[in-house]
């Protein structure tokens, strides 16, 4: 645990070598997550990294996942540099995932109905048609499928619908093409600024902020005659900048409107991608999945009353997966002041990763942990209630505002596919092959064959 106590003895931080002018990125650009794991096991909770140049602090482990949560930890982070250069690309003053303190509250409030379970409430049978929809399209029978370019356009089919009253989705690809530029050269830092001189990125780019300009027009269209108990994300987020533009200004306008887009499009397409994958890869796994699911539409509809506990086996299943596939390897932080953790010495101004996902593969706590197991999280096991070890959604004031929403977005979203559709990896012995950048994930690469219609 952290300390902020001077006159104890400090330990010498190590630094992790690396290869000159690049550091350590070809190591974290293979597999962030493993990577983080192994310097924890040689070196402890906290060391150095160079990346392209930039020196970086991490700090690991139960330990940092657990900081993460106590007062010192708030007090000693804030998360403005890493995300500053995106606010600056959107003309924006903030944004969400790049305030702290009050000013991250005020938007957090804001947004966090929108963002809610409650908010999809009444509408789960309206997510399964959504669903539908977009297996019908975009999953055609007799032919194999990229699985993660389907299911971001599945992500944006159902965010759209329910959390902003459109589905834009032929700005799908002009989204992920902004998404990929702006994270990985301006908030993970791992690819050269001149990237956002690419015309393909500045035409991408036009064309979200196209987007947002409609969803401004429409925002403000509604909000003449929206009542307030029927108001959606997009139309808090429009009635917040009327009744408090020094909380949301119109220059911020663009970049919180299209923010479901950005959040989930790579999150929740890169988990139910691999959800997919764990699946079909295992046979019992697949066949607990698909006696669950056919019960769970036996009727026709979703009864929403209890959902997640009337899918025991896909649940864990969703939960292992993003166990072993984290897309919150890290969070990225600058150090607001001098602080002791673990006995080593952080600096005012240090950037710093906070490696929470590298619990998730450690045998003192996962036993057997490499090993596809749905039931590590029943009772009487729960091996994920032990303080710090999963964190799937991130940690402290920043974890997830949308978890809640996203667990029953992946739920049923699996639940469904799995329910209509008879499918094979292709080929049928295939290795999951992952990308790194800009967030951990299925490459584009995977491919299922779509057999035939279960259901």
């Amino acid at each position: 645990m952290s300390t902020a106590t001077p006159s104890l003895e400090l330990r010498p931080t190590p630094q992790v070598p690396g290869l000159p002018l690049i550091g350590s990125v070809l190591g974290m650009a293979k597999d962030p997550a493993q990577f983080f794991v192994d310097n924890y096991r040689k070196y402890g909770p906290v060391f150095r990294v160079n990346v392209l140049g930039n020196k970086y602090c991490v700090i690991a482990g139960v330990e940092a996942a657990n900081f993460l949560g106590t007062r010192e930890g708030k007090e000693s982070l804030r998360s403005k540099e890493f995300w500053q250069g995106l606010v600056e690309e959107y003309g924006a003053t903030r944004m969400l995932t790049g305030e702290d303190g009050e000013s991250h509250k005020q938007l957090r409030d804001i947004m966090r109905s929108g963002y809610s379970r409650e908010s999809i409430k009444g509408r789960y049978n309206e997510l399964v048609q959504i669903t539908d929809g977009a297996l019908k399209r975009d999953w055609p029978v007799g032919k194999s499928v990229s699985v993660l370019p389907a299911m971001q356009y599945m992500v944006v089919d159902q965010l759209g619908t329910i959390l902003t009253g459109a589905a834009p989705l032929e700005y799908v690809k002009d989204i992920r093409t902004t998404i990929l530029h702006i994270l990985n050269v301006l908030v993970t830092r791992q690819r050269p600024k001149i990237l956002l001189k690419n015309p393909q990125y500045k035409k991408a780019k036009s064309r979200v902020f196209e987007l947002g300009e409609k969803m401004i027009a429409q925002a403000k269209a509604r909000s003449k005659t929206i009542k307030e108990e029927e108001r959606n994300l997009i139309d808090d987020i429009y009635h917040a900048h009327l009744t408090q533009p020094d909380v949301m200004p119109a220059s911020d306008l663009i970049v919180t409107l299209t923010g479901p887009y950005v959040a989930g499009l790579d999150t929740v397409a890169n988990t139910t991608a691999a959800i997919t994958y764990t699946v079909l890869k295992n046979p019992d796994v697949k066949a607990r999945v698909l006696k669950e699911v056919d019960e769970l539409f036996a009727a026709g509809t979703v009864d929403e009353d209890g959902l997640l506990k009337k899918l025991p086996a896909l649940n864990g299943a969703i939960m292992e997966t993003m166990r072993l596939y984290p897309i919150a390897v890290a969070q990225m932080r600058t150090a607001t002041k001098d602080f002791v953790f673990e006995g080593h010495q952080i600096h005012a101004g240090e950037m710093i990763y906070i490696a929470t996902s590298v619990p998730h593969f450690m045998e003192e706590y996962w036993p057997n942990a490499k090993k596809f197991d749905i039931d590590r999280y029943a009772k009487p096991r729960a091996e994920h209630m032990q303080p710090g070890v999963y964190s799937p959604y991130g940690r402290g004031p920043h974890t997830c505002l949308g978890k809640s929403l996203a667990e029953v977005q992946i739920a049923l979203s699996m639940a469904r596919l799995f329910h209509k559709l008879d499918l094979e990896l292709d080929p049928p012995h295939y290795e999951l092959k992952t990308k790194t950048a800009p967030t951990p994930g299925p490459a584009t690469s995977f491919k299922v064959k779509v057999k035939g219609y279960r259901n």
